[in-house]
């Protein structure tokens, strides 16, 4: 590649990530409504054409920013499983995260839940953040255990169902922990993944 085209790449790169930013930054202020193409391009400086050289629509803006949430909730994620005080708390540690994560970041929530995107779940095209998040929840479960992923999506599916309904006021939002205590107590009985050894942190 010649030096002209590698500039090139990165100019692409530099302003694939301000439109990006740009629009992670104006739902979190205005929400997802205000993010339009117009006002990204206000934003960053570049005319709409600019933009959709970029993505061929909110959607695809949606989804880009949903990949960065997801980058984002694997890495969260993973500090709370491997800081949990016992093999047996992960679980708990991992449910307890995932909550607060939705909770303090809900543009990016809707993002990654919510909002149509393009990003393709449980597929064998499924982004690697995507699936990172994921693997973290069935990371809690014994390795042997072939319904490890099973208890994963009921687990990760309970949670969204919390995380969604409290957002919008149609549960109270002070009652997470003892959801949360009944959630954890109903995979109580299914064997715990044995603690991973120091290196992998």
């Amino acid at each position: 590649m010649s030096a002209l085209s590698e500039r090139r790449e990165r100019d692409r790169a530099h302003r694939h990530r301000l439109i990006v930013t740009a629009a992670r930054e104006l739902a979190e202020t205005e929400g997802w409504e205000a993010v339009t193409t117009r006002r990204l391009a206000e934003r960053v400086e570049y005319s709409q054409p600019v933009l959709y050289s970029h993505f061929n629509g909110k959607d695809a803006i949606v989804g880009a920013v949903a990949l960065d949430g997801f980058g984002e909730l694997a890495a969260h994620l993973r500090r709370a499983r491997q800081d949990a005080p016992a093999p047996g708390g992960a679980l708990r540690a991992v449910c307890r995260a995932y909550l607060a994560f939705a909770a303090e970041r809900p543009a990016l929530y809707q993002a990654m839940f919510v909002l149509p995107t393009d990003l393709a779940f449980a597929h064998a095209e499924t982004p690697p953040p995507l699936r990172a998040a994921f693997d973290e929840f069935v990371r809690c479960f014994h390795r042997d255990d072939e319904r490890r992923e099973l208890f994963a999506e009921v687990v990760w599916s309970a949670l969204h169902g919390m995380a969604v309904l409290s957002d919008g006021g149609r549960i109270p939002a002070d009652g997470q922990e003892e959801r949360l205590d009944l959630l954890v107590a109903g995979f109580a009985g299914v064997p715990a993944a044995p603690r991973e050894p120091e290196r992998d942190r």
